[in-house]
């Protein structure tokens, strides 16, 4: 896996150096970096502007460049044990789930899982390794196929199912259950009715000014700190 870009490659280089395989420059980096660089003790390759846009998949890469072991999937019991997780259902565009990550990770949640699309393959996962600002490395990150079955398997480790969405059904909750998981929905067509169900309770962004068009980023954020610090009127 192909780790590029200035911010990127000194996250690695800074919290994870044992993780780095090789290091690839395209142009001259500061001393005191490339000094640190040195220490690491393993190969570091000049390569031409062609390879590096190569590498790069014709993005920005800054000249920097580290191969480090694709990163491997968390299991999903193992994502059970922690306090509050995210699960992204359909999610499609990977910049979102990057940036999801890291909002994620800053936040303190235990761990995100893709679930109701096709695996992330090497490419796909170095595109969100970018977006989350390096924090994949560190964030639990698991992969299934069905949100259902998550939903299902959750209830039995007493997690409290919370979604994205509209509802009158559903309870609200008082304050941050003691584990709880967050459902974000397709980006285009929201949590399906099926899993709509299976929730404890869903929450909703009220808009203003006729506008109804929020990032999925930029909702699961704002709905993570509401979980976290329970108002009624965040519900319903």
């Amino acid at each position: 896996m192909i780790v590029f870009g200035k911010q990127c490659f000194e996250y690695v280089v800074e919290h994870a150096p044992t993780h780095i395989q090789e290091i690839y420059l395209a142009k001259e980096i500061a001393k005191p970096l490339f000094g640190r660089l040195k220490k690491l003790g393993v190969p570091i390759l000049r390569i031409d502007n062609k390879k590096a846009q190569s590498l790069a998949h014709g993005r920005n890469h800054q000249g920097v460049f580290a191969r480090i072991a694709t990163i491997s999937y968390t299991p999903l019991q193992t994502l059970f044990t922690y306090q509050s997780l995210i699960v992204l259902c359909g999610v499609s565009d990977i910049g979102n789930i990057g940036a999801i990550v890291r909002t994620a990770y800053g936040l303190g949640v235990g761990g995100v899982i893709v679930s109701d699309r096709d695996m992330l393959h090497t490419q796909a996962l170095e595109g969100i390794f970018r977006a989350s600002s390096g924090a994949l490395l560190d964030m639990p990150f698991g992969f299934h196929k069905s949100s259902l079955d998550i939903a299902h398997e959750a209830k039995a480790h007493d997690f409290t199912l919370i979604g994205a969405g509209k509802s009158s059904e559903l309870k609200l909750l008082k304050s941050t259950p003691n584990k709880w998981i967050l459902f974000i929905g397709r980006e285009d067509s929201g949590l399906t009715q099926k899993l709509l169900y299976k929730l404890d309770s869903v929450m909703h962004i009220r808009m203003h000014n006729g506008f109804d068009s929020l990032n999925a980023s930029v909702a699961t954020g704002i709905l993570i700190d509401r979980i976290q610090h329970i108002k009624k009127e965040y519900y319903g």
